[in-house]
């Protein structure tokens, strides 16, 4: 039996691969402290919780529309309109089994084969991956960490073409946490609306925001709503990683394209954990506040704490829950690195070459204070004992 050509290009995501080694230990009853993962620790809202069951009990477990139950698809339209001052009539939003495949649905829309699709480096693990399943190519753009791994205007010009089909922007970012001002935003909108592609905007951590940074959706600068498409989900902010509900934000061809798809591939989000995300859209700030607060304090000990370390140099990230680490002064790729901290310090890492960047690692810190504590200690020692 012989696999398509394609798959020859494709890496396993290095995150889950990791993450799954961690767990393995786990279960072997080995002292693991886990930075690899990347999920928040919080349980879910009681009453996410509580609508999911009582949607189960009430017997609705069965096929919904391809695009989503209305219920969500108006939660969702309110809260775009709500908190990031967008409009988008319920027919041009698609409730998806996640933002991954949001991403690869959208992808698979737009791309023709060998279109060009532009990444910012250091990226999320699965972005060059998803393009090349669709049938794109990757290209990528690098960012230097002398510049908070920041795309600017002027880098943006020296890649952008008229072969440019798409280009992704994350932010807060995954691995980094890098975070754009409004202003900045629109000096890259600026460069944008001179070629004719679209911007993919992968806003998963919008609500993971330090330091009072305002969050503002690409599709609000100008001229850019008919240009661009947004993705988002419950993962994150809600702490609902295992109910894999995302969602789509476009314009009316696009949107209907994905449902398209959707009806082909997945069919539908499940039914019921739908409904437990209609019910996070109804939650307060209250519990965005209780995260975000707990988050920067995390931030705070695990940066103040990596900094202790010689031969490991971090930024602080403006957002998300993630450290990019270069490691290279240790003598050490991130790829030996990473290993070596999990086999002798029993701590997981991510190693930085599936974000793009060779020399680093990705610490998460969505794990307790007293985790952050002992893995800083661990690391010190470890990287006393190699360096």
């Amino acid at each position: 039996m012989e696999l398509s050509p394609r798959l020859s290009k494709i890496k396993p995501s290095s995150t889950l691969k990791i993450s799954a080694l961690a767990k393995q230990l786990k279960a072997e009853g080995k002292p693991v402290i886990d930075f690899s993962v990347g999920e928040p620790d919080f349980d879910t809202p009681p009453s996410v919780k509580r609508a999911t069951i009582e949607a189960i009990e009430r017997g609705f477990t069965k096929y919904t529309a391809p695009s989503g139950i209305p219920e969500l698809k108006a939660a969702i339209a309110e809260k775009l309109k709500r908190e990031n001052d967008l409009v988008y009539l319920p027919r041009q939003i698609i409730v998806t089994s996640g933002a991954k495949q949001a991403l690869f649905t959208v992808l698979f829309a737009l791309l023709e084969e060998s279109d060009e699709v532009l990444i910012t480096a250091p990226y999320w693990v699965s972005y060059p991956e998803i393009v090349q399943l669709a049938g794109g190519l990757p290209r990528i753009i690098y960012t230097s960490y002398e510049n908070g791994f920041k795309l600017t205007p002027q880098l943006l010009t020296k890649h952008i073409s008229k072969k440019t089909k798409v280009l992704v922007l994350n932010y807060p970012s995954n691995p980094a946490g890098v975070m754009y001002a409004p202003e900045e935003l629109a000096a890259l909108a600026a460069v944008v609306e001179q070629y004719p592609c679209t911007v993919l905007s992968d806003e998963i951590y919008e609500k993971i925001l330090f330091d009072a940074r305002v969050f503002a959706s690409f599709a609000t600068l100008k001229n850019m709503y008919d240009r661009t498409i947004t993705v988002n989900g419950v993962s994150k902010s809600f702490s609902m990683t295992g109910f894999r509900i995302g969602y789509i934000a476009a314009p009316e061809p696009v949107a209907e394209a994905c449902e398209t798809i959707q009806s082909q591939t997945t069919s539908c989000a499940v039914s019921f954990a739908q409904k437990g995300a209609a019910a996070a859209f109804g939650l307060n700030a209250d519990w965005f506040n209780y995260v975000k607060d707990i988050f920067q304090r995390r931030r705070e000990r695990i940066v103040s704490g990596l900094k202790t370390i010689p031969g490991v140099s971090a930024l602080k990230p403006d957002g998300a829950f993630y450290v990019f680490c270069n490691v290279a002064q240790t003598g050490m790729d991130g790829n030996e690195f990473a290993e070596r901290l999990l086999r002798d310090a029993q701590v997981a890492s991510v190693p930085g070459d599936g974000f793009g960047y060779r020399d680093f690692v990705r610490f998460s810190f969505a794990v307790s204070e007293e985790q952050i504590e002992e893995g800083i200690q661990r690391i010190r020692k470890f990287v006393k004992a190699h360096i």
